[in-house]
């Protein structure tokens, strides 16, 4: 069976990396963070004279000092077609992990890009976004995962939800 195409989402900083290495190592799904594809793609090119950016290593390990910059540069970039980011990163991998725009969220929804969507919620920790760098909210998800104890309560949280949405894909490595 085909791993489900997974739709990893919530507020900067809440988690959906952690999420994603934990469905990489424990259940062999594969990912790369949408601002690092973005990075290689072409935000780094677009930035690197602005910001003086040695390589694109530099330029994506600033981007949380310009949040709002990326956001607007991935919107661009899927002009006129907002599933454009997604139908690239699902070619190369089962998850995308970051999605932060509504119009993108939709246009890959009503085309089938992916098969599930799961939210990260860290909200007991750490603020929200703000809605110049997000525009998804919760009820957006077909579910949330809770990221607000331990890593271990983390890594359960993942492997229960795997369990229920793909019960044929829970065998750890």
């Amino acid at each position: 069976m085909d791993k489900l195409k997974l739709l990893v989402i919530g507020h900067g900083r809440h988690g959906k990396d952690t999420v994603c290495e934990m469905l990489r190592d424990m259940y062999r799904y594969t990912f790369e963070s949408s601002s690092k594809f973005c990075s290689k793609q072409f935000i780094y090119n677009q930035l690197k004279v602005k910001y003086g950016y040695a390589n694109e290593e530099e330029c994506y390990a600033d981007r949380h000092n310009h949040r709002a910059e990326w956001y607007n540069a991935i919107c661009d970039y899927n002009v006129p077609d907002a599933a454009t980011l997604g139908r690239e990163m699902f070619a190369e991998y089962d998850i995308y992990c970051g999605l932060r725009n509504k119009r993108e969220y939709y246009a890959m929804k009503n085309t089938g890009v992916f098969d599930k969507v799961i939210w990260v919620d860290r909200s007991d920790h750490l603020p929200p976004e703000g809605n110049d760098s997000m525009s998804l909210e919760p009820w957006m998800a077909d579910y949330i995962i809770d990221n607000n104890g331990t890593l271990g309560d983390l890594a359960f949280n993942v492997g229960q939800l795997i369990n229920y949405i793909n019960p044929y894909d829970t065998a750890q490595c």
